[in-house]
């Protein structure tokens, strides 16, 4: 690998205006969002035609409202700045509880009501009583399963991808992505080195890790990210900030990754050439950073490509996908990103729709851009992942012949 590219900045452009409106939504999620996801089932549950006695109502509504007072006080100090583990562990599983039970809630709520009803099935306070057991059951199944799926080494996602301009001394390149591992509160250290292990049976020529290592500074997730350290590649591994290292002094990520062997591609190219032929692996840091008021961070893609040959194919590392508008405009072959999860627990994915042009696999942006987004390889907050499943990328690149 030969470095060759510019550190220079430039400002990040302004967000579209659908992302404008989409986070001014935001703003009152936080208020409104923790009352309906508990309220809803509470009522669907327990009000809804069931006529339960007085104790069961009581002690079920005395759990709904201390879930209610629980998550969002966990979350605070899970994720303000007290930075308490334990009450982080508690706030997010209880979010995705509560998004479980909300979701299936609503779904058999109207859906299995409309059918008992069609089919003429019980009585008024037997259809209500067959919705909340359905609801129970098919939520402790979904949280029991989505638990196991969260905490798994994920499973390698293998396929090629053509690149016209790439030559054939790089036909078969292999290249390995890992990205949003969101080191977190549950210690992950014996999980991180599992996952490096399957990375290193890939035998990879380039390994990339697109951003979003952890939740918390790289003093406190040392030991979870320690095993990247262990991670093998022909030629390189390389990497680029994420949204979350900006919520967690992200200078301290970049200079762990720089001991840990790793390349921060802080907006700027490094060379991989393989039998007489060149490719430009590119990195920038997350659309956030200039934001974070951090010196230097931004999101800059002519910085990056600085001194590249315009003739030479172009692989882009950046964390969200939302950046291809710019990657297409600029002619990049393929960009890697991560950020989505998939969703993480369905059906979220609706939402991740409305910030991001692509929610997971390969995608084709103007006239010669593809991307690639990982459903990401470990999970942010709630150790859940409900029809969106972890993974491993291994992408081959191929040439047009």
């Amino acid at each position: 690998m030969t470095d060759t590219s510019s550190t220079g900045q430039a400002r990040g452009e302004a967000p579209a205006p659908r992302r404008r409106a989409l986070y001014r939504l935001m703003r009152y999620l936080p208020l409104v969002a923790p009352v309906l996801l508990w309220a809803v089932p509470c009522w669907v549950l327990l009000y809804a035609g069931q006529h339960w006695p007085a104790p069961v109502t009581a002690g079920g509504t005395a759990l709904f409202v201390l879930g209610l007072v629980a998550m969002p006080l966990g979350m605070a100090r899970g994720h303000g700045r007290r930075q308490q583990d334990a009450a982080a562990i508690v706030g997010d599983t209880l979010l995705g509880a509560s998004w479980v039970l909300f979701t299936w809630s609503v779904l058999l709520g109207v859906l299995l009501r409309l059918a008992l009803a069609v089919t003429g099935v019980g009585e008024g306070q037997d259809r209500a009583r067959a919705v909340t057991w359905a609801v129970l059951g098919v939520s402790a199944v979904l949280l029991a399963w989505g638990y196991a799926e969260a905490r798994r080494v994920p499973r390698v996602r293998r396929l090629d991808v053509r690149l016209p301009r790439l030559g054939a001394g790089l036909d078969g390149l292999r290249v390995v992505l890992v990205t949003d591992t969101h080191y977190g509160p549950l210690d992950r250290a014996r999980w991180s080195a599992r996952v490096c292990e399957t990375v290193n049976s890939l035998e990879a020529d380039l390994v990339c890790h697109t951003g979003d290592i952890a939740d918390g500074t790289a003093e406190r997730r040392r030991a979870q990210a320690a095993p990247l350290g262990t991670v093998r590649a022909t030629h390189a591994r390389v990497y680029v900030t994420g949204n979350h290292e900006y919520y967690s002094e992200a200078q301290g990520w970049v200079d762990l990754m720089d001991r840990l062997g790793w390349e921060p591609l802080r907006n700027r190219h490094l060379l991989l050439e393989r039998g007489g032929d060149t490719l430009v692996v590119a990195g920038v840091d997350d659309v956030t950073a200039e934001s974070s008021g951090l010196p230097g961070h931004r999101a800059h893609l002519a910085g990056a490509l600085d001194g590249a040959d315009p003739g030479l194919p172009v692989l882009l590392l950046a964390h969200q996908p939302a950046f291809v508008d710019r990657a297409a405009a600029a002619g990049v072959d393929l960009q890697l990103s991560g950020h989505t999860h998939g969703g993480q627990i369905w059906p979220f994915h609706h939402l991740v729709r409305l910030d991001q042009p692509a929610l997971a696999g390969l995608s084709h942006h103007g006239a010669r851009t593809v991307l690639y987004t990982s459903r990401g390889t470990g999970f942010w907050g709630p150790p859940f992942r409900v029809f969106a499943p972890s993974e491993i990328t291994l992408l081959v690149l191929r040439s047009a012949n």
